[in-house]
């Protein structure tokens, strides 16, 4: 249910980051409630909802809030979000997530693309049947953020004067935030930022054919690295901090996309 609406991109906001979706022009509001298999999120941050429209002329569908695996509920709440926007005609998934910064010189505040990730749930989105007409049994996670949009999202950065560092984003499966130790195994693994989301709806973006761009609003140093003890209030008041810089972003990398 869409009214027929074909967004080219689609959106899916991370905690505290639901300020994005106030840039799109003339918006109209679906709840998840709506939309068969969409989660109900419990996380406060989440509103729950789809905001659709135009940034600078191009078609976009915003998810303001996701679901997560520490919240106990059907995997297929993490897989039907990304594949309704493949079904309604989306070409881009962009993904923002609220994440700890594993580097010192990227703190609070900033911004990072993610380049590449590393998955440490436990587990696999795509573990079950496969639906051989969405995706492969086997699909290649090589490239899994898209180079050229990656370039996008650089040249929108450094137009608008926004530092963006890059790195590999490790996903982990929380609630619990992690340890010092584990922060110091992730470091060793090649992680440069950790947070509890964006890893699978990245897997389920892939296998059904979705070129994904992600960015990580750094809201913390991980465990171990800073003073201030850390807590999900923590991370809304930090993403709030990363917010306006993030909706430049997007929309200046949206827009380039009208020239595509």
């Amino acid at each position: 249910m869409n009214g027929g609406f074909r967004p080219r991109v689609g959106v899916i906001l991370g905690s505290g980051l639901g300020a994005v979706a106030d840039a799109i022009q003339n918006p109209v509001v679906i709840g998840y409630e709506e939309l068969p298999g969409f989660p109900r999120p419990t996380v406060a941050g989440h509103a729950g909802q789809v905001v659709q429209g135009l940034i600078a002329g191009v078609p976009v569908a915003i998810l303001q809030g996701r679901a997560h695996l520490y919240e106990g509920g059907p995997i297929d709440e993490l897989r039907a979000p990304v594949r309704w926007l493949k079904a309604a005609g989306a070409e881009i998934l962009v993904q923002t997530n609220a994440a700890g910064s594993l580097r010192a010189e990227v703190g609070p505040g900033r911004l990072m693309a993610i380049t590449d990730h590393i998955n440490l749930t436990g587990t696999n989105v795509l573990i079950g049947p496969n639906d051989d007409s969405i995706g492969p049994r086997f699909p290649s996670m090589g490239q899994a953020y898209d180079p050229a949009l990656l370039s996008q999202l650089r040249a929108a950065a450094a137009q608008l004067g926004i530092p963006l560092a890059e790195g590999v984003y490790t996903g982990w499966s929380g609630p619990a935030f992690e340890t010092a130790a584990e922060i110091r195994a992730i470091r060793i693994l090649g992680g440069d930022a950790v947070g509890m989301s964006t890893v699978h709806e990245t897997i389920v973006a892939r296998h059904c054919g979705l070129r994904v761009a992600a960015i990580s609003a750094i809201t913390n140093l991980a465990e171990g690295m800073g003073e201030v003890p850390l807590s999900h209030e923590q991370t809304l008041a930090d993403a709030a901090r990363a917010a306006e810089d993030l909706v430049r972003l997007l929309v200046a990398f949206i827009a380039a996309l009208a020239t595509d």
